[in-house]
Parts: C-alpha cells; sequence; structure tokens
C-alpha cells in the first residue's frame, strides 16, 4: 500500500513521549542534498507567516515540540490541517495538551529568537473526512496577537493564482529525504500548481487515493524530487503572494507522478464563513 494518508511527523517512532503517528507507505528515493525534499533553507523575514505547530509534552524538545505547520492569516488566527489535531495524532483532545502552541518567526526550531504563543482554541472543519482528507482544515486561535506584518493573504475563488503553470513554493520543517531525516530549520521547495486532471489522474481512488478538485489542489515537479513531506502537514503552499493551499496528504514523497496534495485555500474560505 504505497499511499500516505496523513504527511504528519511521525515523531512517535522516534521519540518516546511523543503519540503514535504512522505514515503508510514507503519512502521513495529522494534527490541528493533534497531539504523539504529539494528545496533550500528559507528566512523567516520573507515568510513571517510560516509557523510551527509546538508540544514538548507529546513530541519532545528535540525539534522544540514541532510536529506540523501552520500559516497566520490573521494576527491571532493561524490555519492548518485537520488531521494534525486529531486525538490519535495528538495522543489526547486538543484541551488535553496544556503546551500547545505555535512558534514564529524563528527559522532555526531550537534557536533564539521569535515567539512562542500558546494556542487559546482550536476549531476542526466538522466536515473533514479521515478517509478520504477532504476538508483537511483546521483554524487556530492565538492567546496573543502576532504582529500584523506576519499575515498572509488569502487566494480566493478565480485567482490567478490557481492557475495551472504557476510558479509556488511549500515551506516546512519536515522530512527532507523521505527516511525520517527531520529539518531542525524552515525550509522552502519551488513547484509548479498542477492542472486538476494530472492529479485526478494520479489519485483516481482506491489505494492512491482520490483527488477532489473542489476542496483539493496538487502542486509539484513533472519530474519529481520536489515536495512536502512527513511534519510538513499544515504548512503553506504560496503562489503570487498569496496562500493557495495547506500541505495535507499524498503518495510519498517527491515521487514522479505522485504530486502533493494540499487543501484548496478558496474551499476553506467557504468552510471558514460557514463557521460563523
Amino acid at each position: 500500500m504505497s499511499r500516505v494518508l496523513v504527511r504528519v511527523l511521525p515523531a512517535a517512532c522516534i521519540l518516546a513521549t511523543a503519540a503514535a503517528v504512522i505514515p503508510l507507505g514507503a519512502p521513495h528515493t529522494a534527490v541528493a542534498d533534497s531539504i523539504i525534499i529539494g528545496g533550500r533553507p528559507a528566512a523567516v523575514a520573507d515568510s513571517p507567516w510560516v509557523v510551527a505547530l509546538s508540544s514538548r509534552d507529546r513530541f519532545g524538545g528535540t525539534r522544540a515540540g514541532q510536529f506540523c505547520g501552520g500559516v497566520a492569516i490573521a494576527p491571532t488566527k493561524v490555519l492548518t490541517a485537520a488531521h494534525c489535531l486529531r486525538q490519535d495524532v495528538l495522543g489526547a483532545a486538543v484541551p488535553e495538551v496544556r503546551d500547545l502552541r505555535i512558534i514564529a518567526g524563528r527559522e532555526e526550531l531550537g534557536g533564539p529568537g521569535g515567539q512562542e504563543i500558546p494556542v487559546r482554541s482550536a476549531w476542526a472543519n466538522p466536515a473533514y473526512d479521515p478517509r478520504t482528507n477532504a476538508g483537511d482544515l483546521a483554524v487556530v486561535t492565538l492567546a496573543s496577537a502576532l504582529p500584523s506584518s506576519s499575515v498572509i493573504p488569502l487566494a480566493r475563488a478565480g485567482s490567478a493564482a490557481y492557475e495551472p503553470g504557476t510558479a509556488a513554493k511549500v515551506y516546512g520543517w519536515g522530512d527532507m529525504t523521505g527516511y525520517g531525516i527531520y529539518a531542525t530549520r524552515l525550509r522552502a521547495a519551488s513547484v509548479q500548481v498542477l492542472p486538476d486532471s494530472d492529479c485526478a489522474r494520479a489519485y483516481p481512488g482506491g489505494t492512491r487515493g482520490a483527488y477532489d478538485a473542489s476542496s483539493m489542489l496538487c502542486a509539484g515537479d513533472a519530474a519529481g524530487g520536489r515536495d512536502a513531506c512527513q511534519g510538513d502537514s499544515g504548512g503553506p503552499l504560496v503562489a503570487r503572494g498569496r496562500l493557495v493551499g495547506l500541505v495535507s496528504w499524498g503518495s510519498g514523497c517527491g515521487s514522479q507522478g505522485s504530486p502533493g496534495v494540499y487543501t484548496r485555500i478558496s474551499a476553506a474560505i467557504q468552510w471558514m464563513a460557514a463557521r460563523s
């Protein structure tokens, strides 16, 4: 079974204190010197809206407790993947994770600077389906505000940022190789937004998963080698200076013909509007 249901850090395989998070499927060979899978170090000054979700109680202190990514869309609001906040990932319900917080403004997870802000509350999209990964969105409310300069605008329906072939970047601190070697410094990989037809062909259903263009977006490189991976879940996909996707799922990491699948932000806007 080659499908990786969720790209979330399998920290339980590494840290005795972590909850059980086991990705399904064998990793694939990554390109040489790959980072995030085929990426490079990213400067937080150029991407201040990228944040890490952290719980040292649940995932240990080696990487400051980082287990997923997120993105600030308002001074006290962070988007991430719904699957990052599942009880089987955290080992407890969100209100029971006493040290759940976001790390912002810091490139090196264990380094100085930036902020660690406690999570005041979290909302997971009630339409999220863990069997299909559709609706993979959660909103985290922070106990104190980030600067307004740390917020990224959202790409609404019809934005040119969703056009196939558009250059995009995906950010995170996840697996750099596909073999469980995790970054401690923020990375970014350059990818392209792909046509829905390519994504539907890559994920027609069955064990590889089914692509749903109404709620999902996919991006990658035609030759493979550039992608998000485990630990990058919930992190941002950015095109034309706007947020277009959140890392959600895929088959392997950086494999040719198996692009990364992201929560489509234009759909997420509708889900959040329905909440209020």
